[in-house]
């Protein structure tokens, strides 16, 4: 169960080799967090990731997952409540592609897309279904501001994670009322240093603290995206397209 403060004792990382969900992970363990699991493809990264938050204290475990193969993660995810309940959930899978190639290989631009996208809305359902039934938890969704509107730079990464980010929302909404808790993250590029959008693994880690204590819906990263992003969502095609944003 969560503590007093609203943070999980209990974290299920989907994606469990990823640079935000593993400063997360180490930013909760600091507070009260004391099993955590990580979900991923095997590999000697997700090992590494797995010794290095035993290093802080936590049990961790790992578990194969692949955002790929969606028949799986009924079986997989329900092998993981089966051990306990899971106070969070953290769907941290994705990947960004490359526009340029993946415009001119369709076929890498739908992997981007199932991984993104349809390999998140599979997980995302059987994980929610397994928090309502036991009748508490979290569930955080790595969305991006690339998915507020589509940039000529990235709108096939962008276009995956607007639908996840609707998703997402949906989700929430479907779940309110039943002790489940469904939020939204929405953080610059962790990639593009030198991007107006840019941000940390360690910087979104605390807001996703700070939003689980608050509850949130919807958290930005930084949280000044917020204005930046509603600005540029009703800005016209034709000056967007002249903007430096690209």
């Amino acid at each position: 169960m969560k503590d007093a403060f609203g943070l999980p004792q209990s974290l299920l990382v989907l994606g469990g080799t990823s640079e935000v969900a593993l400063a997360t992970a180490r930013r909760l363990i600091a507070r009260r967090t004391h099993t955590v699991w990580l979900a991923g493809r095997p590999s000697p990264a997700l090992d590494e990731a797995a010794e290095s938050l035993r290093a802080l204290g936590a049990d961790v475990r790992t578990v194969g997952f692949d955002a790929l193969d969606p028949d799986s993660h009924e079986t997989v995810l329900g092998k993981v409540f089966a051990e306990g309940d899971i106070d969070l959930v953290l769907l941290a899978f994705g990947i960004l592609g490359d526009q340029a190639q993946d415009e001119r290989e369709p076929v890498r631009a739908v992997r981007v897309a199932q991984t993104n996208y349809t390999g998140a809305v599979c997980a995302g359902l059987v994980a929610a279904r397994a928090l309502q039934t036991q009748g508490h938890g979290s569930l955080v969704v790595l969305s991006s501001v690339a998915g507020e509107r589509a940039r000529r730079a990235d709108f096939i990464y962008g276009s995956s994670k607007a639908g996840l980010d609707a998703f997402a929302q949906g989700l929430g909404d479907a779940l309110h009322g039943t002790g489940v808790h469904v939020m939204v993250v929405r953080p610059g590029s962790v990639h593009s240093p030198e991007s107006p959008f840019a941000t940390t693994p360690e910087a979104i880690a605390t807001a996703i603290e700070l939003g689980l204590r608050r509850r949130s819906e919807t958290v930005w990263v930084p949280g000044l995206l917020r204005v930046v992003m509603s600005a540029l969502r009703h800005t016209p095609r034709g000056l967007f397209r002249r903007l430096p944003v690209r």
